[in-house]
């Protein structure tokens, strides 16, 4: 059972704290972090929140409150006496400062909702049954007596109506939470409009290039629907529109999953697995990444026919 209490304490012990998320960031990473650093601060703590990378934030998750404060790093600022990751399914998930973290792990607290998470802190939170990391930063913010004020609840509620798909799938519980949020005076259409539904005309002509690509492939076990976003079709596009790819293969019919498979660099893949009839966290997990039963991903190198074949390749051998 995840523990809250446990959490609640080494909270409390600290003066100062890094709050740390993600690679390529998403809203319930971006609102993760924001909301931890907020609660913490209300709480007389020293706080600031980083990303191990140098690649600037996608812009629409600016419109989430403090996330201008993010600061992209290669090193931990090195006064905190507390570590707390949030939305990192894994360590290599903290990017530049893995190593740090990984050796001071006595001073780290791991938040997260990721069932392949296999925990790398002195106190790992990871309640896989939370529909988002932000969910279960609700709880325990509960247990720390934090009062949830406007900007928390906007924090909270992006990394809800993201990871739920508009609230499509997850527990009765996640409608309660969101009505719980709305209640602070949200602008939920504005925020469904910055997270999910705005884009470009060029956009939308580059997912429409990305979609006339579509195949589907078959293994001895599966049917998988493919999709190659290389980087020549999707360099200057925005991050939410790339990402944006994997629903139109999540339930394809005749298919048992889909796969984006997303160019970050040259011949380096950020694959994204969606499946509503398969475990996709042990296919990813299988391939060095990890996530949730229904969606899952991986990072891979090669050229784009190469990885193709290395994950048709693990879905073949699968019982």
């Amino acid at each position: 059972m995840p523990d809250y209490a446990a959490a609640a304490r080494l909270i409390a012990a600290a003066r100062s704290v890094t709050v740390v998320t993600h690679l390529r960031p998403d809203a319930d990473a971006v609102g993760s972090a924001c909301a931890t650093v907020a609660a913490l601060r209300q709480l007389g703590k020293e706080a600031v929140a980083v990303v191990g990378q140098r690649m600037a934030v996608p812009e629409n998750l600016l419109t989430i409150p403090g996330a201008g404060e993010l600061r992209l790093v290669d090193e931990l600022p090195g006064d905190e006496d507390l570590v707390i990751t949030v939305d990192c399914g894994s360590l290599d998930r903290t990017g530049t400062v893995a190593d740090e973290i990984g050796a001071g792990r006595e001073r780290v607290l791991v938040i997260d909702h990721h069932a392949s998470n296999p925990g790398f802190g002195t106190v790992d939170l990871i309640d896989d049954s939370a529909e988002s990391t932000t969910t279960v930063l609700g709880r325990l913010f509960e247990e720390l007596g934090v009062s949830v004020d406007h900007d928390i609840a906007h924090c909270l509620y992006a990394g809800l109506v993201t990871d739920t798909g508009s609230f499509r799938w997850g527990r009765p519980r996640m409608h309660t939470f969101a009505a719980e949020l709305m209640g602070h005076g949200l602008d939920t259409r504005q925020i469904a409009v910055d997270l999910i539904d705005g884009t470009t005309p060029d956009d939308l002509r580059m997912i429409g290039g990305v979609l006339s690509g579509l195949r589907v492939e078959r293994t001895p076990t599966c049917s998988v629907a493919v999709l190659v976003a290389d980087r020549e079709r999707t360099a200057g596009h925005a991050d939410a529109a790339v990402e944006s790819l994997v629903d139109f293969v999540r339930a394809l019919h005749g298919t048992d999953l889909g796969v984006v498979f997303k160019e970050t660099w040259p011949q380096r893949w950020a694959v994204s697995l969606r499946s509503t009839v398969m475990d996709v966290s042990a296919v990813a997990v299988s391939l060095g990444g990890g996530g949730h039963v229904p969606a899952a991903g991986y990072t891979t190198s090669g050229p784009a026919e190469d990885v193709v074949r290395e994950l048709l390749g693990a879905l073949g051998s699968r019982r």
